[in-house]
């Protein structure tokens, strides 16, 4: 994917492109958790948007949370997602195409525990807002 544009928070961005610059060697390991980039198209401008996440695994597949910091509302990134599930990702080096999806309710116990797991903030975003915050299942085409 070409012309992207980076997430606009500063910090984020910098994470972005040292992640980049780097294939992850600076910024795979964002505050001792696992991150990615991940491309959507953005739902009203078509822009391609990138950001950086932190991710956990289920078998071949990549989980993310939705969880806005524990916002009332979803961040854009998965609106832009539910709206078009062909997103780009980036892991280390690895850039791959991948179709994102919500996960169900019959799954999403479980994966919801994994991401805890991967970074336990996630229980507390969870207590702070009304609403169930998403898990996001990638997975390669």
């Amino acid at each position: 994917m070409t012309d992207v544009t980076d997430n606009a928070i500063g910090w984020v961005a910098k994470h972005i492109e040292r992640y980049v610059a780097t294939d992850g060697a600076d910024g795979h390991l964002f505050h001792g958790h696992a991150a990615l980039l991940l491309t959507t198209r953005g739902r009203k401008s078509g822009v391609l948007r990138r950001t950086a996440l932190y991710y956990g695994r289920a078998g071949e597949s990549y989980l993310l949370v939705a969880s806005n910091g524990g916002s009332v509302g979803n961040p854009s990134w998965y609106l832009n997602l539910r709206d078009d599930p062909s997103v780009e990702v980036q892991v280390l080096g690895d850039v791959f195409q991948a179709t994102a999806r919500t996960a169900g309710p019959h799954e999403r116990p479980e994966l919801w525990d994994i991401m805890v797991k991967t970074f336990g903030t996630y229980a507390r975003y969870q207590r702070d807002t009304k609403r169930e915050i998403p898990v996001v299942v990638l997975e390669r085409v």
